[in-house]
């Protein structure tokens, strides 16, 4: 029998406007987000976070992108024009880069999430979607969009919010619904400082992913509401969602493995911890994020690069790498990289000694570096014999930045070295 439902989901997903929010500063990043914005920042190796839902779009079926920017976009610009330009035109496939650019007043950046898609409501109103599917640019995961877009259209939805539970000290962080057995939203609240506790579930909430699914006469007519109120902060969790939930079908969509039924995953990399984390646990014999799945692959750009080499064979001179993730264009002289991952073109020098660290692309370990629980910026030359990581007061005294989990972040401007040009 042949299988109707994906090909019920295809046609929806056709008739789907995905908008990218990708504008935001992503703060608690801390000098990771000074020349870039968040969904900018390099991941897992190879790409960049927004590659990410990018990627969902297009395994997804979605075809048509905007990708909404803001905060220092100049090299998330860059990266999508040279790596997401395959998309054909004629074809009525693209992904379109649209900046702030003071559409609707000539005084007015986006001021909020709702804010940011009602100053492009002409453009949208151009490509004439059916359905709008409003998405992070900051968020690392594997999703179908069009199983959530399917049962949107099948539950009679206005809206439907993607969600996943998460522990009630997290869900401080998040905008926190509660749904009834038909999974309509009949409250919701924006970070509350006590989190209702899904029912049966105590001890954990469920959270908003940021993930929307909108009608398209009924989103304009929300976003137009909303900018007429002087009071709103034009946020879609803080504002729209509030304000529609009593008298409109609001839906959650719970985001579970497909195989398995349990939540699948999907992470928030907002802090320098969070970071260094996620891109460890991809270097892991089963990491919780297959970037080997050849049926959801993750797109991106990258430099036509050599492979990796390893040099030098001394007994104490031995270039080598352990439990680590090592991309094209990197070497190894004569150094010992353990459990560890390292973007492009980086060169770790004789002598030293990187575990447990992530570092970003264009970086030079210097000779004798012993470089433990780190993260590494773009472009940095470490001088010979630096040591980091390894008594974290030394550390900030040199200028760095010690995450609370003891996680030293290193910049080329701390170094007194000038930033890269591409960040």
């Amino acid at each position: 029998m042949p299988d109707t439902t994906q090909r019920f989901v295809s046609r929806l997903t056709r008739n789907t406007l995905a908008l990218i929010l990708a504008g935001g500063r992503g703060s608690r990043l801390q000098d990771l987000t000074k020349w870039r914005s968040k969904p900018a920042v390099p991941f897992g190796g190879k790409f960049r976070i927004v590659d990410f839902p990018l990627s969902n779009c297009i395994n997804s079926g979605i075809r048509r992108i905007g990708v909404l920017t803001q905060y220092k976009s100049h090299s998330l610009i860059l990266h999508i024009q040279k790596g997401w330009g395959f998309l054909r035109g004629e074809f009525g496939e693209f992904v379109e880069l649209w900046p702030a650019q003071q559409r609707v007043t000539e005084t007015s950046w986006y001021t909020g999430t709702a804010d940011a898609v009602f100053q492009n409501l002409d453009i949208i109103r151009a490509h004439n979607p059916d359905y709008i599917l409003i998405l992070a640019g900051d968020h690392v995961y594997k999703m179908d969009y069009g199983a959530m877009i399917a049962q949107h259209v099948e539950s009679g939805a206005d809206m439907t919010v993607g969600c996943l539970e998460v522990d009630l000290v997290k869900a401080r962080e998040f905008g926190v619904m509660t749904a009834d057995e038909d999974s309509r939203v009949r409250r919701f609240a924006e970070k509350p400082a006590q989190p209702d506790a899904i029912p049966g579930r105590p001890g954990f909430a469920l959270a908003s992913m940021g993930i929307y699914v909108f009608n398209r006469g009924f989103l304009f007519e929300q976003l137009i509401k909303d900018a007429d109120r002087p009071d709103s902060s034009h946020d879609f969790g803080k504002d729209i969602i509030p304000a529609i939930i009593d008298k409109y079908r609001v839906i959650a969509y719970p985001f579970r493995d497909v195989r398995s039924g349990e939540q699948a995953y999907w992470r928030d990399v907002g802090t320098v911890d969070a970071f260094w984390q996620a891109n460890l646990e991809l270097i892991g014999i089963t990491p919780p994020l297959n970037l080997y799945d050849a049926s959801w692959p993750i797109w991106t750009y990258q430099e036509q690069l050599p492979p990796a080499k390893f040099v030098f064979d001394d007994e104490d001179r031995r270039g080598m790498a352990v439990d680590s993730m090592v991309s094209g264009g990197c070497i190894i002289s004569g150094a010992v990289v353990r459990h560890s991952l390292l973007f492009s073109n980086v060169r770790v020098n004789s002598y030293a000694y990187v575990q447990d660290s992530v570092i970003l692309p264009d970086v030079d370990v210097g000779r004798n570096c012993r470089l433990r629980y780190a993260v590494i910026d773009r472009g940095c030359r470490l001088p010979e014999g630096l040591i980091i990581g390894q008594d974290a007061a030394q550390d900030r005294a040199r200028g760095f930045h010690v995450t609370e989990g003891g996680v030293t972040l290193v910049t080329p401007e701390m170094l007194h070295q000038e930033p890269s040009y591409v960040r």
